[in-house]
């Protein structure tokens, strides 16, 4: 992604504090710091001649690189395209970043046998939620690099590639991190954050314990792995569901903060520019009852990594339609523009602040739900994968009725981004307000809707 106008490219990209997501850490400081030590590892275990073999899916991602001639020019022009400046030349330390489609290879080998861990760093603390991300970091806002992750051969191998590091993540192996040392997620630091962010909501002062189904007593508190601690359950009461008798509360679908809300969406629209409008048609995965939702109230909100990564329903009502649509895992827009003397100059906020255009792109599921309320009828959640975190799991079926604040689904392996849809002529209103800066409460009150 490049700057469009003005005087941004002056202000030093590591120096930028930002959360938008906040899957990365507030400081891209820390996000740098965590890849170098990765690059670092890599290349004294190679220096010493104890280059580690790929994994297989490795060596397929790579035979598939070396042997289609298109796919080849994209991974490796995108190294070539990283200006050869700084900040993108090296990171805060002064190593070099990832040089070419080799080297990430070698540290996506080393990256396998890890799970995401927590991150106490120099700069700070913060942690690293998306650690594929940052080995794409700059590529995927160069030319090549935008081309390549739009590629439907490229992302169809991204997904055997992340599937295989999934069933890691649901390994007894990968919950070597939820320990209490710094890089563990009940060390101090992280329960610290974990349960800031847990308890801002409701001004509650909950431990983990108290939040979440778990045991304490039991190794890794009773977590089997890292996508078991992910995809944790809240104790009972902690969320109560919003007017449970009453119909025209609209109760929220995940702990999650506010990104946008857009009034009568078009059915098709340009979420490729820099305004990002939502595209309906695209959103809901060209489905049939797409064309009833022309004219949308869309709401978006954004759930980080150290949120509650289960969805549950807004209504009461029917499941009429329910699927996933394979998309992209690590696209993102690349906006035009040119920084300083005509050199292209990459916005890494990136994917974080790319949540509209990734409605349309991104791995995701659809669930469409026929209201109990006939002010409301038809409506839809779509809950967007980003990045690694593009595994979405649907627990509810076609024709299923559910109730008010029950479980519909979850993310695997991290949480990206979710909407709620609703018709043209539905009187919906009393959203919280983006900008907002806590989550808000999953099964709360997120909105009315007037007969």
């Amino acid at each position: 992604m490049v700057h469009q106008h003005g005087d941004e490219h002056k202000i030093p990209h590591e120096h930028r504090q930002h959360k938008h997501g906040a899957w990365l850490p507030a400081d891209h400081r820390v996000q740098h710091e965590w890849i170098s030590r990765q690059i670092e590892h890599v290349d004294k275990k190679h220096k010493a001649g104890q280059k580690k073999p790929l994994v297989p899916i490795l060596q397929e991602f790579q035979k598939f690189i070396e042997s289609n001639p298109r796919i080849y020019m994209y991974f490796t022009q995108m190294w070539d395209e990283v200006p050869r400046k700084e900040p993108y030349l090296t990171d805060p330390t002064g190593k070099r970043q990832i040089r070419d489609y080799k080297h990430m290879l070698d540290v996506l080998n080393h990256i396998f046998g890890k799970a995401p861990e927590w991150l106490d760093a120099a700069y700070g603390v913060g942690m690293v939620g998306v650690p594929m991300c940052s080995v794409f970091d700059y590529v995927m806002a160069t030319p090549s690099g935008h081309a390549a992750f739009l590629d439907p051969d490229v992302n169809a191998m991204l997904k055997r590639v992340l599937n295989e590091w999934g069933k890691y993540l649901k390994s007894p192996d990968s919950a070597h991190v939820l320990e209490k040392h710094s890089e563990g997620w009940f060390g101090e630091n992280a329960q610290k954050d974990v349960m800031q962010v847990a308890n801002a909501p409701l001004k509650t002062s909950h431990d983990f314990a108290d939040m979440f189904v778990c045991d304490p007593n039991a190794p890794h508190y009773g977590y089997t792995s890292w996508d078991d601690f992910f995809t944790r359950e809240l104790r009972d009461g902690v969320r109560p569901v919003a007017s449970p008798d009453d119909d025209s509360v609209i109760a929220n679908c995940c702990e999650s903060k506010v990104y946008n809300l857009a009034r009568n969406a078009k059915l098709r629209d340009k979420f490729w520019i820099k305004g990002q409008p939502y595209s309906v048609l695209d959103m809901l995965g060209h489905d049939p009852l797409a064309q009833q939702f022309d004219g949308a109230t869309v709401y978006q909100a954004f759930l980080s990594a150290l949120s509650y990564h289960r969805w549950h329903a807004p209504v009461s009502g029917k499941v009429v339609r329910a699927f996933v649509r394979d998309g992209t895992y690590f696209s993102e827009p690349l906006f035009e523009g040119v920084g300083e003397n005509g050199q292209v100059d990459i916005d890494k906020k990136g994917i974080s602040v790319a949540q509209g255009y990734l409605t349309a792109l991104a791995t995701r599921a659809v669930i469409f739900i026929e209201a109990d309320n006939p002010a409301i009828g038809l409506m839809a959640f779509i809950g967007v994968g980003m990045d690694e975190v593009s595994t979405c799991e649907i627990t509810v079926r076609e024709g299923q009725q559910i109730k008010k604040g029950s479980l519909t689904g979850m993310f695997h392996f991290g949480g990206s981004s979710h909407c709620l849809l609703f018709r043209k002529g539905v009187k919906v209103d009393g959203f919280p307000e983006v900008g907002r800066q806590e989550n808000v409460p999953v099964r709360s009150q997120v909105a009315v809707v007037k007969k």
